[in-house]
């Protein structure tokens, strides 16, 4: 079997299933094209048949991207398949994912099919798929709790009728990694034409264990390649974590003795990218990303670490992408460097009035805060990813005053479509403050779920500030994102955020869990 191990990124489509982490589609394609500068090899780039936002989003990465592979997940139906095959139409290089549920509960709950409707469907949706596109991967929804003489003979017609990839999904993070990989191994031994596709593991990590059991996959099983996001994003409990997987086979490649293409050194910008512009902090202890992965408090180990690196750590920073922060423009750089550093962050236009537009939010904060590191970019560039015709409220000013023995008030003057509104309120903290004079205006009657603050880049006070609000109305959950080295100033932005994606009409179809 192949010692290469495929990498398999669904950030944009499973990840993109956690509540409140849609993106746009600039939003999008900027992730994707930094997992095409992580060499990752497949990259999962929506359900285009969910919404046309969705269908528009994996065309645009199809049209972008030529060093990956670019996939749309698709139902077990000709409409959903050949939605897939008209976006994936521009790749370089596309693979449909088509899926069915095949456990009984979910045949007889949710699909109310038998086994054979079931079976009928999923040959014929592979054979109409592979008409389409030579590269078509097949997963059997909820796959590790089904019967698995039902799943051999599904699995074994699937690939009869050409597909290329077989995924065992364990959908519910139900798994156990020493059973996973002996269940992925009863598979490949029974099917006969087991040799003919590439396996895979996609694992949820409802228990914790979705690292462990799709390394066990692999394994155990032979799987040869890891469906996975980065960190670990995804609806409940989250996927595999990409990172973590990745560092395991190149840190113990000793044990697991395969080789994985992905460049380590974009594993951290990959990672906060992802976490500023969905808003989903990354923990400070999470492996690998957390900032405080490679940190020692404890003396005894401060000292080894002096003496011997490899005392307390078996990876070298850098080597996943940390580093001292950079102070790479200021206020005295030029148009030339900022849209060069843009370009090496991934953040590309083609609109020249966009630069220019970016250029100047990039002088006014340049204005405000001395030094600029690459995580300031990003997120200036994400507080800014809605077009404005896309952005129906807009944060034109806000004052507050704020004294101690004294209620705060806050007074905010923001853009409602051609409108422009001001309010005034009181509160228990200026961002209650100014969160009430918005919504007085607003009455959008939505429940904050979430409010979050995160510093930027660390060291420093003057440090921007990023807040993450989260809203719920009507069983529709958001996230707005806003950063500004101000945190009530921030707190506003990513409440009108919040508020402009609750107008969004764009509704998906619910995908594969």
């Amino acid at each position: 079997m192949s010692q290469q191990l495929i990498i398999f990124d669904t950030t944009l489509r499973d990840g993109e299933q956690s509540p409140g982490a849609s993106m746009t589609k600039d939003e999008k394609l900027r992730i994707a094209r930094q997992l095409e500068r992580l060499r990752v090899d497949v990259i999962e780039a929506g359900f285009a048949a969910s919404s046309n936002g969705d269908f528009e989003c994996v065309r645009a990465i199809a049209s972008h991207i030529k060093e990956s592979t670019v996939c749309s997940l698709a139902r077990a139906n000709d409409r959903d398949i050949a939605r897939a095959a008209e976006a994936l139409q521009p790749a370089a290089r596309a693979r449909i994912h088509t899926f069915i549920a095949t456990s009984e509960l979910h045949m007889q709950k949710k699909l109310r099919m038998s086994r054979d409707e079931v079976f009928e469907q999923a040959r014929l949706a592979v054979r109409f798929a592979r008409n389409l596109c030579p590269d078509v991967e097949f997963s059997p929804e909820d796959g590790y709790r089904s019967d698995p003489d039902f799943l051999c003979r599904v699995l074994e017609a699937a690939i009869h009728e050409g597909a290329t990839t077989l995924n065992i999904p364990d959908t519910v993070g139900y798994a156990i990694p020493e059973l996973y990989g002996q269940f992925i191994r009863t598979l490949r031994e029974r099917i006969p034409n087991s040799d003919k596709a590439v396996w895979s593991v996609h694992c949820h990590n409802d228990l914790g264990m979705a690292v462990a059991n799709s390394l066990a996959g692999v394994m155990i099983g032979g799987a040869r390649q890891v469906e996975c996001t980065i960190n670990g994003l995804g609806e409940r409990a989250g996927n595999c974590s990409l990172e973590e997987v990745v560092m395991a086979v190149k840190t113990r490649r000793d044990y697991f003795g395969l080789d994985v293409r992905v460049d380590t050194s974009q594993i951290v910008p990959a990672s906060r990218m992802v976490a500023q512009t969905t808003g989903f902090v990354v923990q400070p202890n999470k492996a690998v990303v957390g900032a405080n992965a490679f940190a020692h408090a404890s003396g005894i180990h401060q000292d080894g670490v002096l003496k011997a690196r490899d005392t307390y750590e078996i990876m070298r920073a850098e080597d996943v992408g940390w580093s001292a922060n950079k102070i790479v423009l200021g206020k005295l750089s030029g148009r030339n460097a900022f849209k060069q550093r843009l370009q090496e962050l991934g953040i590309e236009s083609d609109s020249e009035a966009d630069i220019n537009a970016a250029f100047a939010r990039f002088k006014d904060l340049a204005d405000r805060k001395s030094d600029i590191f690459d995580e300031d970019i990003i997120a200036l560039m994400g507080d800014e990813s809605v077009t404005h015709e896309q952005e129906h409220f807009r944060l034109l000013s806000l004052s507050q005053h704020s004294e101690t023995g004294e209620r705060p008030r806050a007074r905010v003057a923001f853009a409602s479509g051609e409108q422009e509104l001001h309010a005034e309120s009181d509160g228990n903290g200026p961002v209650d403050a100014s969160l009430k004079a918005i919504e007085s205006m607003v009455g959008s009657g939505a429940e904050l779920l979430l409010y979050s603050v995160n510093a930027i880049t660390s060291g420093s006070t003057e440090s921007q500030g990023e807040v993450t609000v989260r809203l719920q109305l009507g069983g529709r959950v958001v996230n707005g994102v806003g950063a500004d080295p101000d945190i009530i100033v921030a707190s506003a932005k990513a409440y009108l955020a919040a508020l402009n994606k609750l107008r969004s009409k764009g509704e998906k179809v619910a995908a594969q869990g």
